[in-house]
This record gives C-alpha cells, structure tokens and sequence, in this order.
C-alpha cells in the first residue's frame, strides 16, 4: 500500500509540475510590457472643415502682438472668404508683454470656444506664457467644442492640451506672418488645409535621416516649451505610438541636448515608433558636431526608428503645417522622405524643395 501510495504521489507531482511548466511557458510567450505598452492610446477628433463665410476668431494667449498686425490678419482672411472675429481681450497688454493678465487671456479662449458660429481660432502670436494656461482650461471644456486651433512656438502647450482632450490642432502660422499678405506658402497651405486640403510632404535626402517607416500620433512642436510641460495635463508625449515633432529657435546646442536628455530619461523616446526634426533657427554650434541634427542623430541611432531631417517647420521663414494629435505616415529612404497624414480630405502633394530652394 505505501509503495502504491507513493507511486500515485509522484505521479500527481508529476502532472503538477508539467501543468506548472505549461502555464509558465504561456506566460513566457507574453513579452513584460514596454514602456510603450502602457502608455496611453491618443486617439484625437478631426474638427471640421472650414467653408466660406465661416467665421475664426484672433486670439492673443502669450505674448502680446500689434493690433496693426491683428487687423492686417483679418483682412487676410477675408480675402480667403472666411470672416475673422477678433478677441474682446486681443491688444491689452500686461507687464510689458503678456498679452493680458492669465484670467483675460483664458477668457478669451473660451470666448472662442462657446462661439458656436466660430469654426476655428488662430492665435497671434507665441513668444512666453502658455504655460501659465495648463492648470486653468480642463480637458473636458477643450473637447466639448472641437476646432481647428492654429499656432506655433509657445503655442506647442495649447496643441499638448488639445491633444490630451483628444482634439487635433495645427501648428502652423500665425497672425505676426499672416500679415505680411498671406501669399507665402506657409499661408496658403494653412488656408487649404483649413478647407480640407491636407498636405502629403516629399522631402529631399538628409545626411542625419535615419530610414524606415513607422505610423503613429504627431505630438510636440517647439522643444523648450513642450520639455517644461512633461507630467502634467498638456503632456502629449505621455501617449504611445507616437511619432515626435522638434523644432527650436536661438538655443544652444548643450541645452537643445539638456532638453533631449530629459525626453530620453522620462521615456518619451521609447515610446515613439519615430522622429521629425524641423527648423533650428540661429541655434548655436558651441560643440563640433555638423548640426543640431548630428548631434540628435547620436543618441536616436540606437533606437532603430526612423528620423526625418529637415522637415521646413518652426521659426525660419519657411513654417509649413502640420496635424498634430493626427495619425501620421513617415517613410524615409535613401533618396527623401514622405509625411502623409491619414485623415480626411482632399490629399494635396507638397514637394518641399519647390518651397524652400534646398
């Protein structure tokens, strides 16, 4: 009898450890979550497009712009068939050069927002002070009234928070550029766009590109302003998938990487499937490195993702328009790069050489 009983336990401790090694090997097959798994999925509403006749309303949420520029602006859009509505706070001025106290420039975009004749809103200028917003406007009231919300520079906290509330936004050109008559290609691609044109990008070879294809969530926009913003409601680089949009204006290279550094850190950079570099404007060359470019391109080599080059956005005299919060296409090769975003709308092929010269 003890023989048999023992037979029956090695054979009940067998099957005990067969059953142990298989649930083992089912978890195995399951890889430990990246930091990309768990972050959170963006998933952002298209606003609609515009049509004649629709009215945008001026806004002023940083800096303060001349209200020469404002009124030059306006007669822009209506030349574009839109009537422009310009903020009740828009040319106030606050120390010097807030444009307004933070309650009146808040007030002014919800103004916008509660417009339901409003259907999109252009700011005037970036410059310092967005970052005074992040706490007052909620997520809820930013999503409540979808619009296309146009801007750039300081501008890039607004499109974090809209993008967070799950809107897509522009980051694009602004009233201090519309005014000089609207006839550039920074101007005219915006106008497209806002009637639904959207901008497919070919871009010439860059010596810092690194190639492949990836789709994911445009996020980012000026580096100094999104970096500060990191853990709080206007942080976009908190969501997975995404493909990151740098540009930066008379920086230094050691802080351009200082700022870099504290993305790579935090987890931002494992968490996007690729990178667009834009515009570094009069930025400085303390190091030996070629370009910012190089530099940046020494610490994205290693994390087998392709890197767009170049890409004619941020502060230089070229700020072509892009969808942040859309779902976007990059494909780099040997000969160039393509930006395709996938929303709706006529598609509208862009050869960036024809724009730039270079």
């Amino acid at each position: 009898m003890n023989k048999m009983r023992l037979l029956a336990q090695s054979i009940i401790f067998v099957l005990s450890a067969n059953l142990l090694l298989s649930c083992s090997d089912d978890d195995d097959d399951t890889s430990t979550p990246t930091e990309n798994d768990k972050a959170m999925i963006l998933n952002c509403k298209q606003p609609d497009y515009l049509k004649a006749g629709d009215k945008v309303a001026l806004i002023s949420p940083s800096y303060f712009t001349p209200m020469e520029n404002v009124e030059k602006t306006a007669d822009v859009l209506r030349s574009w068939g839109l009537e422009p509505v310009i903020g009740p706070n828009v040319g106030k001025v606050e120390v010097g050069r807030y444009a307004g106290t933070t309650e009146e420039r808040i007030s002014d975009i919800r103004w916008a927002l509660d417009q339901p004749d409003v259907k999109a809103i252009i700011c005037n200028r970036g410059g310092y002070g967005s970052i005074h917003l992040i706490n007052e406007l909620t997520l809820e009231e930013l999503a409540s009234a979808p619009k296309w919300f146009v801007g750039f520079s300081d501008i890039s906290t607004l499109h974090g928070l809209l993008t967070r509330a799950g809107v897509m936004s522009i980051h694009g050109t602004m009233s201090s550029f519309l005014a000089g008559g609207g006839t550039d290609a920074n101007s005219t691609l915006l106008r497209d766009l806002l009637m639904s044109r959207v901008p497919r990008y070919d871009l010439p070879a860059h010596p810092a590109n690194i190639e492949g294809q990836a789709s994911g969530v445009l996020v980012g926009g000026n580096l100094c302003t999104f970096v500060p913003n990191l853990g709080t409601q206007a942080d976009a680089t908190m969501g997975r998938d995404l493909i990151l949009f740098i540009e930066e204006v008379e920086e230094s290279m050691h802080n351009i990487d200082r700022q870099f550094n504290i993305l790579a850190m935090n987890g931002v950079l494992s968490r996007c499937r690729g990178i667009i570099l834009g515009e570094f404007t009069d930025c400085g060359h303390e190091f030996t490195y070629d370009s910012v470019e190089s530099m940046l391109h020494t610490y994205l080599v290693k994390y087998n993702i392709p890197v767009v080059c170049g890409f004619p956005a941020g502060h230089g005299t070229v700020n072509l328009p892009l969808i942040m919060g859309a779902p976007v296409t990059i494909d780099v090769r040997n000969d160039g790069a393509t930006i395709q975003f996938n929303i709706d709308g006529e598609e509208q092929w862009v050869n960036t050489m024809y724009i730039t010269g270079k």
